[in-house]
């Protein structure tokens, strides 16, 4: 769907609930589609590569493939994605300062956002 206005393109852009979250697990680092699907493992490996391909046409993510036996591909941020983390930095903060955890959830989901791997992430 084509949006004239800006909000309307930054919205299609993220308008699933995964891509925030694969932009906040990626960060600032590289990580191969078997270590963001052990991160993320709450979300299937057709849709990680799904959210993954429409984060790259839309400019957020760098998909590097190379040429080895076995084949390995890794993720990055773009700088357009790179920017977004700010943003999505504040909106966690804005959903902590209004709302309140459940402190098993919380501890969840710090660990995934942190790179850590949880033994049950809930989203």
């Amino acid at each position: 769907m084509k949006y004239s206005c800006p909000l309307g393109k930054a919205m299609a852009a993220l308008g699933s609930k995964w891509k925030p979250i694969i932009v906040l697990v990626i960060k600032d680092r590289k990580l191969r589609f078997g270590e963001l699907a052990v991160r993320i493992n709450v979300i299937s490996r057709k849709v990680l590569t799904d959210q993954l391909r429409e984060m790259q046409t839309d400019g957020l993510v760098i998909r590097e493939e190379f040429k080895e036996l076995p084949p390995r591909v890794e993720y990055s941020l773009t700088e357009k994605g790179l920017a977004l983390l700010p943003i999505l930095y504040q909106l966690e903060e804005w959903e902590t300062k209004y709302h309140v955890y459940d402190p098993e959830q919380e501890k969840n989901c710090k660990m995934i956002l942190e790179g850590r791997q949880a033994q049950k992430t809930i989203f």
